[in-house]
């Protein structure tokens, strides 16, 4: 089955007929509206955000049982979709497959285990495999810089950033974990792929649409698209060798989260105190704009994947920020079991798909961790590995 998947793309006409069986199939399925309440002597004080006591992280599911939802369906949906996605030489599909690239990833992040990595690095090697100068594709470009086109209608024909930025941050990421784990990096088979991934993000990637011009298709229009290059950016300078190169990660990094070039604000400029908790967060996904609704939970989830690792790297995001983020997921966001806001501010009816970047608070928090284990909206690759890696993470916070 295919990892669920909820966007409405900016800039971007999609067929509904593409989501529509799934979105239906996703909607329909049973709420968490059965969620056991926490015993007294385990609930957190109220207003208490950021917390792994152990009493409660010894009753959470194990790293082991989420693993074992995870195989459930983790040979079906690699035949059946990511495979085919990964050889399909159409970018449009490469940004469905960051879903499995980043589950795959976070199940190896929690167990240890080769296969999972391996996994994930055939699809990148697929990807990279299938890519073509520019000036062979015949597209809205013609260079020497490698990439795909896509047959979406809409963009039938043309190499577009947002497909390729929206996979990439989940290609970096993985690159990272390689290099900043020892038997992988000095491992030749693992090394040697590295390298060569590595040199092609940096110039086929980010080099490419930043010199194609950094404004239109680096720095973006929305918070979630400019969020998903600051992710790539942050990888690649934890990675790169040549000192010009960090320089301009890191240039590109600080500008979107603190000033943006080609616009009056930046990813810290638009955070504003939630009307509805005052310990929580409210954002637009307009730069400059502060009227609600604001940011749709949908597209939220990339700004949200970003900031997590972006705090876990110790860059830039902090402690209260990821408290006050996860108190507008569990409170403002998700108030209840089987309600879900569509917007940032509380409002509108959403179908509760957090898998790509809001359920990661739960790496940090006990309690949020327990509402996810009942949450039925989203189960995928993507949505099991990163529960095993919220576990694996909570564990460890729990012991310090």
């Amino acid at each position: 089955m295919l990892d669920f998947n909820h966007h409405r793309t900016q800039g971007l006409a999609m067929s509904s007929v593409l989501f529509l069986p799934l979105m239906l199939a996703v909607a329909c399925a049973p709420d968490d509206s059965g969620e056991e309440l926490l015993p007294e002597d385990l609930r957190p004080p109220p207003g208490t955000y950021d917390r792994a006591p152990p009493a409660l992280v010894g009753k959470l599911r194990s790293v082991g049982e989420w693993e074992e939802l995870f195989l459930n369906i983790w040979g079906s949906s690699h035949t059946s979709d990511y495979l085919p996605m990964s050889t399909s030489d159409d970018s449009w599909e490469f940004y469905n497959l960051a879903y499995a690239i980043d589950g795959n990833t976070a199940m190896y992040r929690a167990t240890g285990k080769t296969p999972y990595l391996d996994r994930a690095l055939l699809y990148v090697n697929n990807m990279v495999g299938s890519a073509d100068p520019s000036s062979t594709l015949r597209s809205n470009f013609n260079d020497a810089y490698r990439g795909w086109k896509t047959q979406l209608p809409k963009s039938a024909g043309e190499e577009v950033p947002l497909f390729e930025s929206y996979c990439w941050r989940y290609v970096t990421r993985l690159l990272r974990v390689i290099r900043e784990t020892p038997a992988l990096y000095t491992n030749t088979r693992y090394r040697s792929q590295y390298d060569r991934l590595l040199a092609f993000s940096e110039l086929h990637i980010f080099e490419k649409w930043y010199r194609r011009g950094a404004d239109a298709y680096i720095y973006r229009d929305r918070t979630h698209m400019a969020a998903h290059w600051a992710a790539i950016a942050m990888d690649l300078s934890l990675m790169t060798s040549d000192p010009t190169r960090k320089a301009t990660y890191l240039s590109v990094f600080n500008n979107i989260n603190r000033h943006m070039p080609n616009t009056a604000s930046s990813l810290r400029d638009q955070l504003r105190t939630s009307r509805v908790n005052p310990e929580a967060y409210f954002w637009s996904h307009v730069w400059g704009e502060e009227a609600r609704p604001g940011q749709d939970v949908a597209h939220g989830n990339g700004v949200m994947a970003f900031i997590v690792e972006a705090h876990d790297a110790k860059m830039e995001w902090t402690e209260d920020d990821i408290r006050r983020f996860t108190a507008t997921f569990d409170s403002v966001i998700w108030p209840k079991s089987g309600k879900y806001s569509d917007y940032v501010d509380g409002s509108g009816t959403g179908i509760g798909w957090f898998t790509d970047g809001f359920m990661k608070l739960g790496r940090y928090d006990a309690y949020l961790q327990y509402r996810l284990e009942s949450h039925s909206v989203g189960q995928s690759t993507q949505f099991f590995g990163n529960g095993a890696l919220n576990m694996r993470l909570l564990s460890e916070r729990s012991q310090r």
